[in-house]
């Protein structure tokens, strides 16, 4: 009697380990009260369902000058577009929620260039360095608090396929060392964010078994992985019909998720611009599992009680020139315009669908042309 075996493939994402207790059970809890903390009906919602919608945080004093932030970027890429001879008008006369929409007609792809920048503006780390954020992070992870190296900015301009995100859980881009560290996320628009503009979905609770999905690479024509949602099932026995939850988020509020929540950002068929800051933290002294790209940045810790954030080394290693560097190559005058993005998050999972953004991928080379990777 002959017996068949079935091989099953293994790819490098793939982990059998479960780290249920990271993101399901809360740090002891400040014995202070301070400015910013969460309610203890929050911090067990945060915990139970992964997730939660804080509708009222931010004031606009400390909102507006991030808009302002980009404002400032915009202008900047339609200069080097122009100069670049690659757009022929500059649409100083659209605002905030237009202007970049205007310059992708000339220049489809303009909002990658933007994404993949890594500029970080004082605005942007007076907002990750928030005192009273951090007071909120402290109830998440305790009182020793790193920023983590991936954040984001994301121009989702409308009926834009490279600004919609699919399903998946953010340790799919990670490497394997960050399916054990919790890394909450504050995902922070700068207007209303709701169904029609692209706000957020989560399964409720699809962190709770502490274990990462099978993702697949790369989704449409972007840079994306991808979480099916039968795998979703099938791995941590969710109940999509009820366990998807939508979550719109006015101006100065943001919505707090963990790495291992499934979450996907849905297509904007408004006329505007959905701007949002995604920031990210953790225990400083846990691996930040980023490919060995770059490290975190302290930000608070209670044995340096007047310990001031220094900026200096994390805004100094360019996203570009690591990449480059690991790659050993020069940049030729082409690459400013390159709307492209790789990292070696691709390599974690299987190739389902090749594309322009594939195409380019150095495999075996630890580097990243993206932001978030």
């Amino acid at each position: 009697m002959t017996t068949t075996t079935t091989t099953v493939t293994r790819y490098p994402g793939d982990c059998d380990e479960a780290y249920p207790e990271v993101f399901t059970v809360p740090p002891p809890q400040p014995t202070e009260a301070k400015p910013g903390q969460l309610t203890k009906a929050q911090v067990d919602h945060y915990f139970e369902k992964g997730y939660l919608v804080v509708e009222k945080f931010f004031s606009k004093e400390e909102l507006d000058p991030c808009r302002e932030a980009i404002e400032e970027l915009i202008e900047d890429l339609a200069q080097k577009l122009y100069k670049g001879g690659k757009i022929k008008n500059l649409y100083k006369d659209k605002g905030l929620f237009e202007r970049l929409s205007f310059i992708e007609k000339e220049f489809p792809g303009a909002n990658i260039l933007l994404h993949k920048a890594g500029i970080l503006p004082p605005a942007f780390r007076a907002l990750w360095g928030n005192e009273r954020l951090l007071n909120l992070v402290e109830q998440l992870i305790g009182p020793k608090i790193a920023g983590h190296p991936v954040w984001n900015l994301r121009p989702k301009t409308p009926k834009n396929t490279a600004s919609t995100v699919p399903w998946h859980q953010d340790c799919g881009y990670l490497d394997n060392e960050s399916y054990k560290v919790l890394q909450p996320t504050a995902w922070i628009p700068l207007l209303d964010a709701n169904e029609k503009n692209g706000c957020m979905e989560v399964v409720s609770g699809g962190h709770r078994p502490g274990r990462i999905c099978r993702h697949t690479c790369c989704w449409a024509d972007t840079w994306y992985v991808e979480l099916a949602e039968e795998e979703m099932v099938k791995t941590l026995g969710v109940d999509l019909d009820k366990d998807i939850k939508l979550c719109p988020i006015p101006y100065g509020g943001m919505l707090l998720i963990n790495n291992m929540i499934p979450h996907r950002s849905l297509s904007n068929v408004s006329n505007d611009i959905r701007w949002s800051l995604d920031l990210r933290w953790q225990d400083p002294a846990k691996p930040v599992g980023f490919f060995g790209l770059k490290e975190g940045i302290l930000m608070r810790d209670p044995s340096q009680p007047n310990y001031k954030i220094d900026w200096s080394p994390f805004i100094s290693v360019d996203r570009h020139v690591a990449a480059e560097e690991s790659l050993n190559e020069k940049m030729d005058e082409e690459d400013a315009f390159e709307t492209t993005i790789q990292g070696p998050h691709m390599e974690k999972w299987e190739m389902t669908h090749e594309n322009r953004h594939t195409a380019k991928l150095v495999k075996g080379k630890a580097y990243s042309s993206w932001h978030k990777s």
